[in-house]
């Protein structure tokens, strides 16, 4: 029998026994969207013979020719393949028996090394020993790349699912739990190669191409008072030859080979790997196909019915040889995935949920408001709070920014109430994009985007909906920026030409509010911001560390997808440069907004009572109290952020009982102390951050950290096909400004308002790779690992944890019951809105596609 052991540690030992195991692995799987139905058949039995062998670790028995580490068992190897596991799209997990020797003294094994002798990687998923005598079963979930053992510097080993603490280790594990920290920390230089393993920060100084042109250079964020920005990932590649203090970019036909460590991409056909291939596809094939198609046509929608033809009747794109270009470049089914087509070349796309029920609904004043509260960006909004509302940008630099909205322009719409009263009774609010917008419309401004910076007042109606009462549209002042800007107010209307004017000003705000969304709410809010705590996590704190378990499914594909966004999406030139009002300046603008991002403040009611939408109540359910009693995100978000809050806390006190317990924790305090100091590096003297001294401080700081990964990001990015897929509701850019009385684009928007509207948003080009981009990033894989879920059943040994997890996700039951309730309740009118589309992207689970629901545990797309 294969792994028989006839000499060695037990051999010769009359007390020697078997334990039997079972590994769970696949094999190396190039992701070949040409070979979709590749599978292990002829591949994974290589593994057999002494290929890979494995030697356990004793937690009992020490080596005294090793340091009195842990003594190693003799190599076992894999047996016959026991059977074959559910399969994947490409390919399947294979189980295989192995038999290891043992005896008394040796005891419960603590970890395992495992080596490969093989030509290629593979994923080695899981360990299992059925029956160790005087103990029963130990797991070891792996979920690892196991690269050739040329590649490494240092063995390659997994512990065992029962979590320690520090201080509590097994003396003969210690070391090895030490070592691996170190593996994984690296030494901060050199090239990281595809095998690496390697945890590191960098600032943002690969966005740019400055080899390619002036027009390709971009600011560096990160390291700098002017451009602080959160850490990413160092992949180690070189500088550019033209700015040493850039990192050169790899080539975007080998986008999928941009660095993250081995792990961070360790699925099949992830929606993250199938993202970075599909956009490349866009950019490369699609995007030229329909340069070619428009520049010879008007680069126009003439009317909303053409808009609709999208969804409806599809456009029909060229069959010259462009188009077989690009059915030779992308293979038939992504062609079918990516263009929406029928094999007759017709472009078309799913309909949006905005305009399923209704195709005008989406115009009404109620429902440009309902989506502050329930759409795609439900995060801005806050309370007016003093009148008219002031500006926080410096006067010396930028002159006066204050409002020019006066209670004239809003008195006659607040239900008979003077504005000091409207807002003693907490019933004004306003969706404030001016100060964020301001300092670089100047610039905006020269390039295609013609648009202005906007503040949106509101009134909380008696029935809980929210009714415009004005738009404030402001531009740079002609003469500079120390004179302020100069503005105009706009006030509903429904009648004639001063009716097509009221929609121009919504759709102003929606571009802004968009622009903001994509690159505030959802990048740096999300994406950005969570990446330092993957890789702080996995530098600092073993696996072994409860917090580890705790946190590591939050992190999923996260390294991986922000790695594809900074190759393709938010780079120079990239999807989202090319369809966002910030253009060029979009990531810079960013770096800015983040001189006041605030770690605590990203909690759901401390971010909630910041804006003035609630206020700290104790006998309220969740503390606090909503000054919006019907704000479906709100609502939502507050049920889910207790109970995560709860499962932390349960889950915590399990292994902290003291403020003493975590200030001896030498791998928590390494871990926070990094995280604000390098992860978030630029913002580490901001007296705000925990201190990291009590059990309190950190339920309090991981509830944030799953919430923002989770409920946060699922809010902010779901909801983009359903809302943003149909573009005239969600404009990213605008192109001219309002016309003004006396000139023909007035004359036209009087003649043909629906045409001027188009002539002023986003253009067709964009419109298109616009839908494209937001249906790929609306779509959840089927493989998706949702909150309250876990992808190993076994992930911890400790049964008090297990149990908190499992009332978790039965709490999460019971609140998508009680969505369900909230959504078919007439009263509560903010939750479907005039467009009918019931609020739901808080809803914990998900099917597969494009759905509108379901909370991912990471930020994975």
């Amino acid at each position: 029998m294969i792994g028989q052991i006839t000499s060695g540690l037990f051999g010769g030992h009359d007390d020697s026994k078997k334990v039997k195991g079972t590994v769970v692995m696949m094999n190396k799987n190039v992701l070949d969207f040409t070979d979709l139905a590749g599978s292990l058949t002829g591949k994974i039995f290589d593994v057999l013979g002494q290929k890979v062998s494995f030697q356990l670790i004793s937690s009992v028995q020490g080596d005294p020719t090793n340091g009195l580490q842990g003594k190693h068992s003799n190599p076992a190897y894999l047996e016959n393949s026991l059977f074959t596991l559910t399969p994947l799209t490409a390919g399947s997990e294979t189980a295989f028996g192995v038999t290891f020797d043992w005896n008394e003294e040796f005891g419960v094994p603590g970890a395992f090394i495992i080596k490969n002798m093989h030509i290629n990687e593979f994923f080695l998923k899981s360990l299992t020993l059925e029956d160790v005598p005087n103990h029963g079963k130990v797991h070891f979930v792996c979920n690892s790349w196991v690269y050739p053992s040329l590649n490494y510097k240092s063995d390659r080993i997994f512990f065992a699912n029962q979590p320690y603490l520090p201080s509590e280790t097994p003396e003969l594990l210690r070391k090895y739990r030490e070592n691996e920290l170190l593996t994984l920390r690296g030494d901060g230089t050199g090239k990281r190669e595809a095998w690496d393993r390697i945890y590191d920060y960098d600032i943002y100084n690969d966005l740019g191409n400055p080899d390619q042109g002036k027009e390709n250079v971009r600011t560096t964020l990160g390291g700098s008072a002017e451009y602080p920005y959160p850490r990413r990932g160092r992949t180690g590649r070189p500088p550019t030859r033209t700015d040493p203090k850039s990192e050169s970019r790899i080539p975007l036909i080998l986008s999928l080979d941009i660095y993250v460590p081995r792990d961070e991409r360790f699925g099949h056909l992830k929606m993250s790997d199938f993202l970075t291939y599909a956009l490349k596809s866009i950019v490369q094939f699609i995007l030229p196909e329909l340069h070619a198609l428009f520049d010879g046509t008007p680069n126009e929608f003439d009317s909303f019915e053409d808009v609709l033809r999208l969804y409806e009747g599809g456009i029909k794109l060229p069959q010259g040889p462009l188009f077989k270009a690009l059915t030779a470049a992308i293979p038939l089914e992504m062609i079918r995935e990516l263009l929406r087509t029928d094999g007759e070349g017709i472009l078309r796309f799913p309909t949006p949920l905005v305009i399923k029920d209704s195709k005008t609904a989406w115009r009404t004043d109620e429902e440009f408001a309902r989506e502050m509260l329930a759409g795609v960006n439900p995060i801005i909004i806050s309370r007016l709070q003093e009148f008219p509302p002031k500006s926080k940008l410096d006067p010396e630099a930028y002159g006066n920014q204050n409002s020019t909205i006066t209670a004239e322009h809003i008195e006659d719409k607040l239900d008979g109430l003077t504005v000091d009263e409207a807002m003693n009774n907490n019933k004004l609010f306003i969706l404030n994009h001016h100060d964020v917008i301001i300092p670089y419309l100047r610039r905006i401004n020269t390039t295609i985007t013609k648009t202005y910076a906007s503040r949106t007042l509101l009134f909380l109606q008696d029935n809980g909906s929210l009714k415009p009462l004005a738009i404030e549209l402001s531009l740079p002042h002609p003469d500079g920026d120390q004179f302020g800007v100069t503005s105009k107010v706009y006030t509903p209307s429904d009648q004639g030409v001063e009716s097509s004017i009221w929609q121009l000003a919504k759709a102003y705000v929606a571009v802004n509010d968009t622009g903001v969304h994509q690159l505030i709410s959802h990048w740096l809010n999300t994406h950005a911001v969570i990446e330092p705590f993957v890789i702080a996590t996995n530098r600092q704190l073993s696996v072994l560390h409860p917090i580890h378990k705790l946190l590591y499914p939050h992190f999923r594909d996260t390294m991986n997808i922000n790695a594809s966004a900074r190759q393709i999406l938010v780079n120079a030139g990239g999807v989202l440069e090319s369809t966002v009002f910030q253009s060029k300046f979009a990531m810079e603008m960013s770096a800015v907004v983040y001189k006041d991002w605030v770690f605590p403040d990203q909690a759901l009611p401390a971010d909630l009572v910041k804006r003035g939408v609630a206020v700290e109540d104790s006998s309220s359910p969740h503390g606090v109290r909503l000054l919006i009693e019907d704000y479906p995100y709100a609502v939502d978000g507050l049920e889910i952020w207790s109970a995560i809050k709860s499962w932390v806390t349960d889950y915590c006190s399990f292994y902290y009982g003291s403020d003493e317990e975590i200030l001896k924790d030498n791998e928590l305090q390494a871990w926070w102390k990094e995280l604000r100091e390098v992860g978030h590096g630029d913002k580490k003297n901001e007296p705000w951050w925990p201190e990291m001294k009590t059990p309190q401080e950190l339920i309090d700081s991981c509830t944030t950290i799953i919430w923002i990964a989770s409920a946060l990001h699922a809010a902010v990015n779901f909801g983009q096909y359903p809302y943003a897929g149909y573009l005239p509701n969600r404009p990213t850019v605008s192109r001219r400004f309002m016309p003004e009385p006396g000139t023909p684009d007035y004359e036209e928007l009087k003649r043909n308002p629906d045409k001027a509207f188009l002539k002023t948003i986003t253009a067709q080009l964009q419109t298109l790779l616009g839908v494209s981009l937001v249906e790929i990033l609306s779509r959840h894989t089927t493989d998706e690992i949702y909150l309250g879920q876990r992808e190993s059943p076994e992930w911890t040994k400790d049964k008090e944890p297990l149990a908190a997890f499992d009332r978790f996700g039965k709490k999460l039951t019971d609140i998508e019951k009680q969505i369900i309730q909230r959504n078919g309740d007439n009263i509560l009118t903010n939750r479907s809105g005039p467009v009918n589309a019931p609020y739901t992207l808080l809803f914990p689970t998900s099917e597969g596609g494009l759905t509108g629901k379901g909370i991912p545990n990471s930020v994975s797309i």
